[in-house]
This record gives structure tokens, sequence and C-alpha cells, in this order.
């Protein structure tokens, strides 16, 4: 009987590890809250990182080394001092660039349209079937974008399922009244992302992540200006989008995630890469223009 009971335990944890697809940090911080009992907010940390960790959100088998690295940042602005909180959520995630010893990131967004309710100790529910409460299925939604952004990076359009899953919980919460699900809500918020994700119209977007991933930075480590002129090649595509579009939310976050990076790999070119990137970024780009400003003067 001990030794059945030794398997079953054991079998349990084998299935646990197998299910994790994400290795994500989740950090809870209330600089604004005035109390001095933290423990809710402890609580709450280590029950978003066991959901996060302990979902199977990916269709395929990921080995340990595998898991996608993210950070939850939530920053509590309001809480009732019972179960109502607000916050903002700050979400991140990266993933290996081959044979280097760097992270690049794939997405940084920063949500702002986030309350919920949580009672410490509580269990986290989630279906992908019904809106159950706005923690787990915010959590869920950014768990399947990540997941859908790390696929798309490696296969063109692989992460198209992942961001279908993304859209099936918008749909699902257009019955509840909170905000960031709504396409009236903000033009920057949870509907819009998945919106642009599912939507055609910045498949060329998509096409060029996998493209900068796999044929460029991937690349980089063995044969740097080969991958840096493969990123030159289809830095073209980035002006075609549409950024006055309403809604446009998709090209937005690429440049959160990317402007710096562009920077630093073309400030390693010749002058005429320099020069292409810098007026192509630019256009493209024209919120972070003192950025790309700088590859005119290295």
């Amino acid at each position: 009987m001990k030794k059945l009971a030794i398997c079953l335990i054991l079998f349990c944890c084998a299935i646990a590890a197998q299910a994790q697809d994400l290795n994500a940090r989740v950090q809870v911080l209330s600089p604004k809250i005035q109390t001095t009992n933290k423990r809710v907010f402890q609580t709450l940390e280590t029950a978003m990182k066991d959901f996060l960790n302990g979902h199977k959100w990916s269709a395929d088998q990921i080995l340990p080394q595998e898991r996608i690295n993210c950070s939850f940042i939530f920053n509590i602005t309001q809480w009732d001092g019972n179960s109502k909180f607000s916050a903002e959520l700050q979400v991140q995630s990266s993933r290996p660039v081959f044979n280097a010893n760097y992270n690049t990131t794939l997405l940084n967004v920063n949500d702002k349209d986030f309350d919920f309710i949580y009672n410490e100790g509580q269990s986290i529910d989630y279906s992908d079937q019904t809106f159950q409460n706005n923690l787990s299925a915010v959590m869920a939604f950014y768990a399947y974008i990540i997941v859908g952004m790390d696929y798309d990076s490696f296969s063109r359009f692989s992460g198209t399922p992942y961001f279908a899953a993304a859209q099936n919980i918008v749909t699902n919460a257009q019955s509840s009244s909170y905000k960031g699900w709504k396409a009236f809500d903000s033009n920057l918020n949870r509907y819009w992302l998945t919106e642009n994700l599912n939507n055609k119209v910045y498949s060329n977007l998509r096409g060029f992540i996998y493209d900068y991933h796999r044929n460029g930075l991937d690349i980089m480590a063995g044969n740097a200006s080969k991958g840096r002129k493969t990123i030159a090649a289809i830095l073209p595509v980035l002006t075609q989008l549409d950024r006055q579009r309403v809604g446009a939310m998709l090209p937005t976050i690429f440049f959160s995630a990317k402007s710096d990076e562009l920077v630093s790999i073309f400030s390693q070119g010749d002058q005429q890469e320099k020069a292409l990137a810098m007026n192509i970024l630019s256009q493209a780009d024209p919120a972070n223009g003192n950025k790309y400003q700088v590859l005119q003067h290295n």
C-alpha cells in the first residue's frame, strides 16, 4: 500500500511537470496601498504563479529547458481591504536566440484596465468554455498570447491556434462588466490585441516576426553580417503597417518590444545599413524616432 501511494505521488508529479509550458515569474507590488498586512498580496502572487506555471497552454509537450520565460508584474492601485482589487499589469515574454547567450523580447505590454476579485486562499478557476472570473481570464489570455508569439517566432504563423484561443476568451468576456475586453473600452486593449493577431491585415507583420527571429537573429551568432542583412532586407514591411487604423495595437507592442534591439543591431552595421534602417524605422515608428536618430551619429 505504501509503495502504491509513493507511485501515485510520483505519477502526479510527472503529470504536473509535463503540464508546464511557461516559466512565469509573478510579482505583486502594492506601494500605494496603506496596510500593515501584506499577506493577501503574497498569497495572490503564489496563486497566480502556480496557475500560470501549472496549466497546460500549448498542444505540444514542452521540455523543462524549453519553457517560455515570461513575467507578470501586478501593481495594485486600489484595494477595498477585502476582495476587490484594481491593478496595472505589466506582461513581458522572451525567447532565447540560437547559439547566443541572449534572450530577445517578444512581448512587452502594459494592461491598465485590470479589476478583479480575489479572496485569500481561493482556488483560481478557469475554463476555455465560459467566463468565470476576470483574474483567471486575463491570466489565461496573456498565457495564450505569450505561447502564440513564441510559436510565431519559430515557425511561420504557427501561433494561430493560440491567438484564436485568446480571442475566444475575449468573446466569452463580452458579457462581463470588466474593462479591457470590448472594442469601445480603448483603442489599445485586449480586444484589439487579439483582433490584430487574428486579422489578415497584420499577417505581414506576423510574417516579419518569423523572418526577423529565425532568419535574422538566430543566425547572427554564426554570421552577424548575414543576419543583419536579412533583417535590413525585410524592414520595408514595417512601412506598410497602417499605424493610423483604429485599434492598431500589434504594431505598437511590436515596436515597444523591439525598438531598442533594432537600434543595437544596426549600430553594428555599415553606414549604408545604418542610414537605411534609420529612414525606414523613423517612418514606420515615429513615436521612437529619437531612438533611431542615434544611428545617424554612430
